[in-house]
């Protein structure tokens, strides 16, 4: 069905489509009808930080920033789900157009800004949800503040999200938020992690469970970078890795229309070097430190290419907007399959 609506919705703003296409799906889901837009996704679990996910294929977080589509997204098939940004406090974002289409490219750049309406928002739709999955919650700071007091930011959103998340993503890789970038330096992540794992175990005796902490990455790191992180990811003891957020980089789409619009590039083009990235850092982390595979999975046999790079489990956005429901389905199938030719055949 997704095949004969996406003419109409790409025919529209992309924004304006993104909020029609999940009001819409809302309606179907309230219906009972989401089968008609997802096929049935069979269970292929994995297990990780021991947490239990129906399968290794999740949503990607900016899909649902406020987490208003919960119900409807989760029954789509996802394994997981992964909502915000959120921040502190509301904010509009960067001004209008800031999201355009690369269609001949799969692609999409969004400098959207961490729009949202707060972490409180966040948490009442959190509640008022039915969704009984892993539900990953991506945190940020707010626009208007300074990075020397960027820990408040993260530390008021993860006291406030920890009890209701299953983990909790530190988004410090966003090209879309002036300075953010700079915290992914040596001693500003060190900083920042040290102080965050401190909050982190103070809650974890508090609320007496551990939800893991994960930390979302750009592409735009050289080998030397990504091996300095890797020490410092280490050394802060975090839970998890995704690799990673969307390029600030032009030359797979040069000569486009929107080739020079500012903001971070997504979709087919940054599956190459989001790859590249994760089997860099999979090859100088230790192996207690799972990493989730993002960026350009437009098909079965890229979920797959993650997994072969050292992911543990996968992510989809943009691959999702071109492609709908079914590219979940077809993700957990070709994984299933690699899968069973990986075991060993009984005798």
């Amino acid at each position: 069905m997704y095949s004969f609506v996406r003419p109409l919705l790409f025919s529209l703003d992309p924004e304006r489509a993104h909020d029609l296409a999940l009001s819409q799906l809302d309606k179907l889901h309230s219906l009972g009808l989401t089968r008609l837009v997802a096929p049935a996704v069979k269970p292929c679990k994995v297990k990780l930080w021991n947490i239990e996910f129906a399968n290794p294929v999740g949503m990607a977080a900016g899909l649902d920033k406020d987490g208003t589509h919960i119900d409807a997204l989760g029954a789509l098939g996802f394994g997981f789900l992964e909502i915000g940004t959120t921040t502190p406090k509301p904010q509009e974002g960067n001004p209008k157009p800031r999201l355009f289409r690369l269609k001949q490219h799969a692609a999409i750049i969004n400098r959207m800004g961490f729009n949202n309406l707060g972490v409180n928002a966040l948490l009442q739709n959190v509640d008022r949800s039915r969704y009984k999955g892993v539900l990953g919650i991506n945190i940020g700071k707010n626009k208007d503040t300074p990075n020397e007091k960027a820990f408040d930011d993260y530390r008021y959103c993860l006291e406030r999200v920890y009890p209701a998340a299953h983990y909790v993503t530190v988004n410090i890789s966003s090209p879309n938020t002036q300075g953010l970038r700079e915290l992914q330096n040596a001693d500003e992540l060190h900083r920042l992690l040290s102080r965050l794992r401190d909050t982190q175990e103070k809650l974890s005796a508090q609320h007496r469970k551990h939800t893991p902490v994960l930390v979302k990455i750009a592409p735009d790191l050289s080998d030397s970078q990504l091996e300095s992180m890797a020490m410092i990811l280490a050394a802060s003891r975090v839970d998890g890795v995704i690799a990673t957020n969307t390029t600030v980089d032009r030359l797979p789409v040069q000569g486009h229309i929107h080739a020079k619009e500012a903001g971070g590039l997504s979709g087919k083009p940054l599956y190459g070097r989001s790859t590249q990235v994760l089997r860099h850092l999979r090859a100088n982390l230790p192996s207690t430190i799972p990493v989730i595979g993002v960026g350009g999975i437009h098909s079965g046999a890229d979920a797959v290419g993650k997994i072969a790079a050292g992911a543990a489990l996968v992510q989809l956005y943009t691959g999702f907007i071109y492609h709908g429901a079914p590219l979940i389905r077809d993700c957990v199938e070709a994984i299933r399959r690699r899968r069973e030719m990986a075991s060993p055949r009984s005798s």
